[in-house]
């Protein structure tokens, strides 16, 4: 018998969060769900999505890995060439999302986009694995390929040239969204689900309860 995606449900029963227990600046309301997704060893708790628009209007979704965090934002890094690094130099403006199913709670994230500095792209870039190294080199992330062994080639052509010191390429490093606004959502039984919003206002934090 084949259930029809319309009859799909769940009760959110796992946990609460209310003006209370939350903390008092998102940054740290943020840290321990993050340290309590990864205690869990819930799938990917650094996973999130990252939402751009583009000039044309058109928003784009695609999951990327959070690689920092403190009071200034979310970092991550990419190819600044793709299709994600062209819609932010012509739209700062970004959002991010992280869902942690089993614990039932989400934190979306808004802000202003900008590129970190070369000395913490540099950083990083040092500390992946080689064949990481050599595949930012490899991939013309987001052009359209013939196949698959263009990046073989690549992969090959590169670790050839570079050996076991790739640079980074100049193409590459990494972005800091930094928030405006943040939402946190915890599920609830009956649908009254507990949402917190923390909103930048003249220098400080505004901590606010939305309707589910």
């Amino acid at each position: 018998m084949t259930t029809s995606i319309a009859d799909l449900r769940k009760s959110y029963e796992r946990a609460e969060l209310n003006e209370d227990a939350s903390r008092a600046a998102p940054q740290q309301q943020f840290d321990q769900w993050l340290k309590e997704a990864i205690s869990a060893e819930v799938p990917e708790p650094n996973a999130m999505t990252l939402a751009t628009v583009g000039s044309d209007l058109r928003p784009s979704t695609r999951i990327v890995l959070i690689k920092g965090y403190d009071e200034r934002g979310i970092v991550w890094f990419t190819n600044y060439d793709s299709r994600k690094g062209r819609q932010i130099a012509g739209n700062p403006y970004a959002a991010l999302q992280f869902h942690w199913v089993e614990l039932e709670r989400v934190v979306r994230i808004e802000g202003v986009v900008e590129k970190v500095s070369d000395e913490e792209s540099d950083e990083y870039f040092a500390s992946r694995p080689l064949d990481s190294r050599i595949g930012a080199w490899a991939s013309p992330q987001s052009q359209v390929i013939s196949g698959r062994g263009v990046l073989v080639a690549n992969a090959a052509k590169y670790g050839a040239q570079f050996l076991l010191k790739p640079p980074r390429p100049p193409h590459w490093g990494g972005y800091r969204l930094m928030p405006d606004q943040w939402e946190f959502w915890q599920g609830r039984k009956s649908r009254l689900h507990d949402r917190l919003r923390y909103r930048m206002d003249g220098g400080e934090w505004v901590r606010e309860r939305l309707a589910p």
